[in-house]
């Protein structure tokens, strides 16, 4: 490449400057000369999957933990394929970047204006840039090295501002054309807050948070996705208040944390999570989500609720715009408010199960068992399955770790994004996911790329036979007599455990808590490859706080 500077190179010095450390791809002609001649020879690491929706998900997870994740593929017949993976990290604001090897500008012109097609061609240039505009926060296409610059620079910009995915159409003619070099370095557009609407947010939250008897924290994702970690974290301790989390931000402080007293899913939470938000006279909460899947059941009362989002500030019939989530949090710290003194959620140790090894595996039984296999260096990961409710109210003791896609809730989506979450996590930390066999079915795949990249990942794959929460979700009157599953909702069984003979990795089937016990002792001794425990379930069982909903 000597001294020049082309669009290939000026895409990975940016990718590489957000944080990106491996790209997840799939092989394709128009993209492979970027990824051969300027990716590999970076020191970003290629990951070669084996299909575009399971890069996808793997590229979310891994930006759940790096704050950047990034996959490559080629046109139409592969990107269209990932629009499933882009789709729900565009819902669940994850800072995925899409790149699109695309046919060149020759080729293009070609089509248009002779028909002569080349290969994965729909109808032009727009088809794919159009389609990637509905679930993306930026869309662009890099047909022209002067242009490259600012385009990749906007896009990325995007990313890393809305923490949302991106789409970068390059074309194949582009790559090792000249551009200019960057100027500097990429960074967040911040949110302008209003000064009035902030203010007028701060003093009335504060009046609340002052005279409420039973004030209550309610963290929401948004705390996670936009670093306020912290922020949170001192706003809790000034305030001296109860704080409770929601699904999708389960886990992203730590659970050890004195002043947590729970996940609050609607009536999937706790009995002491549920009569504190039906008790508490002001609940604030940070960067919520309301969804189906994160108020399960439970009617919200928006009266004694304030939202503030990432830009915005809900109370009751109060709207305040233009009110950055990061200022207020600030605000209200620099207040140091005092709230009324109220007891602080009690902690007490779970006592391990006392079970007969020789016992039959249940839903429930299989959550009160693995929570003693969990320590402070355990990541979680819970498919859109009914482990859904087993993993919510597991306690887990690490700082961001827990894994979940319960807003947009697209099954299969853990096993592959395990492959991501198991590059970007911490070496001292051991993942663990619960997939349902239905979803792992979708994606089972992912154990191929994870033998391959030697990550360990334990995927405990929960075998009823039936696809659980879609019947919950349809009628769940059927887990709690005789009538028959829904014929769409009964699968074809596998052997899941024999899927490692297959991919080469190590596999356990189990039927009781004593096989349970050996293949988990076993599986965290595989350091070198994932470990695939079919745990099998009877088809009716399920967990304790899914039983609310009997039809």
């Amino acid at each position: 490449m000597g001294e020049t500077y082309t669009v290939g190179q000026y895409l990975v010095d940016r990718l590489r400057e957000l944080g990106l450390r491996h790209l997840f791809s799939v092989a394709g002609d128009y993209s492979i000369e970027w990824v051969n001649s300027y990716v590999e020879k970076s020191d970003i690491q290629v990951i070669e999957e084996v299909n575009e929706l399971n890069a996808g998900y793997a590229a979310d997870g891994y930006a759940r933990l790096k704050g950047i994740g990034a996959l490559c593929v080629t046109y139409s017949a592969g990107a269209l394929c990932a629009t499933n993976a882009i789709a729900g990290s565009y819902v669940e604001k994850v800072p995925v970047v899409l790149i699109n090897g695309a046919p060149s500008i020759k080729k293009t012109l070609t089509f248009e204006q002779t028909g002569y097609s080349s290969h994965h061609f729909i109808s032009g240039r727009g088809t794919d840039l159009q389609v990637f505009e509905y679930i993306t926060a930026a869309a662009v296409r890099i047909d022209s090295p002067h242009l490259a610059p600012m385009l990749i620079d906007y896009a990325l910009t995007q990313c890393i501002t809305e923490r949302r995915p991106v789409y970068i159409e390059l074309l194949e003619d582009i790559v090792d054309l000249e551009c200019t070099r960057p100027s500097s370095a990429l960074k967040a557009a911040p949110v302008i807050s209003d000064e009035d609407s902030l203010n007028q947010s701060i003093a009335q939250i504060s009046e609340r948070l002052q005279n409420a008897t039973k004030p209550l924290i309610w963290i929401g994702v948004e705390i996670d996705r936009f670093g306020l970690h912290h922020q949170a974290e001192r706003l809790i301790r000034d305030l001296k208040i109860p704080y409770v989390t929601e699904l999708l931000s389960k886990a992203i402080l730590s659970e050890d944390d004195a002043q947590f007293a729970g996940v609050f899913d609607g009536k999937s939470s706790s009995p002491y999570v549920q009569s504190l938000v039906k008790d508490s006279d002001f609940v604030l909460a940070l960067g919520v989500w309301l969804t189906d899947i994160n108020d399960l059941g439970w009617p919200i009362d928006l009266d004694k609720t304030a939202f503030a989002s990432w830009d915005t500030v809900k109370y009751g019939t109060s709207f305040n715009a233009q009110v950055s989530l990061a200022d207020l949090v600030n605000g209200l710290i620099d207040k140091r408010l005092t709230c009324k003194a109220q007891s602080l959620p009690t902690k007490t140790a779970r006592q391990a199960p006392v079970v007969n090894p020789a016992s039959e595996i249940t839903y429930q039984g299989f959550y009160d068992f693995i929570q003693h296999q969990i320590d402070g260096n355990t990541i979680v990961g819970a498919d859109a399955s009914l482990n859904y409710f087993g993993s919510l109210l597991l306690e887990v003791s690490a700082r961001r770790g827990f894994i979940v896609q319960s807003s947009y809730s697209a099954i299969g989506y853990i096993g592959p994004a395990a492959t991501g979450v198991s590059l970007a996590k911490q070496d001292k930390q051991r993942l663990m996911v619960f997939a349902g066999d239905g979803g792992f079915q979708m994606t089972a795949q992912c154990l191929s790329t994870q033998t391959r990249f030697n990550l360990n990942p334990i995927i405990f794959v929960t075998d009823n036979g039936i696809y659980g929460v879609e019947q919950w979700l349809a009628d769940a009157s059927v887990f709690h007599g005789n009538k028959p599953f829904y014929n769409s909702c009964i699968l074809h069984r596998w052997d899941y455990s024999k899927l490692a003979d297959v991919f080469g990795c190590k596999g356990w089937k189990v039927h009781t808590y004593g096989e349970l016990e050996k293949a988990i002792n076993a599986a965290k001794e595989n350091l070198n490859s994932p470990s695939i425990i079919q745990v099998v379930v009877p088809q009716r069982s399920i967990p304790d706080n899914a039983n609310w909903k009997a039809n």
